[in-house]
């Protein structure tokens, strides 16, 4: 009976995790990477738009990006959507496509990066941490109406508690992996 309820909690923490890898990701580490194009919307005939939705990325080598609009009237609302953004980069029209070059980070870029993906992991563990008080608040309301024994609130609490060091030991491995990615030079 509790299986089915821990399943509940267990998905809402992997896609904690997984929030937290999509944040990881959407940060620059030096190389050309189009998962950082994730989080752009660009007003695409008034209506907001991901990038990917109306242009092809691509990749010609590990420093750029280049974005070809399917719709060439897109081009300059892409640039402008860029440009607004938080990424950091100059992008050049060409009047076919944009092309984005990711400069090589300074250590003091590198730093602020750390600390940027420090934070997106503290607010990972906050939420899995939210997700086990909010299943320990569940599990306790079925104990004081007797639907569940003392023992088996008990063995919840147990079992969430290693979930929960489980979830923060995933998200503190995504950290470490992304960090090393960061100050590699």
């Amino acid at each position: 009976m509790l299986k089915d309820e821990y399943k509940v909690y267990e998905d809402k923490m992997k896609k904690s995790i997984d929030s937290v890898a999509a944040d990881f990701a959407s940060v620059r580490a030096g190389r050309a990477n189009a998962a950082v194009l994730d989080r752009i919307m660009v007003d695409y005939y008034g209506s907001p738009t991901p990038i990917q939705q109306i242009a092809a990325i691509s990749s010609p080598d590990p420093r750029a990006l280049v974005i070809s609009p399917w719709d060439s009237k897109a081009l300059k609302t892409i640039e402008k959507a860029i440009q607004n953004s938080d990424l950091g980069i100059n992008p050049q029209n060409d009047g076919r496509c944009i092309r984005l070059t990711f400069p090589q980070l300074t250590e003091e870029r590198r730093k602020e990066l750390v600390k940027q993906i420090r934070k997106y992991a503290e607010a990972g563990k906050v939420a899995v941490r939210n997700i086990r008080r909010d299943a320990m608040d569940h599990f306790k309301k079925q104990e004081k109406k007797s639907e569940i024994t003392e023992d088996e609130m008990k063995m919840a609490e147990k079992d969430l508690q290693k979930l929960t060091d489980d979830s923060c030991k995933k998200i503190d491995e995504l950290l470490a992996k992304k960090e090393k990615e960061l100050l590699a030079v």
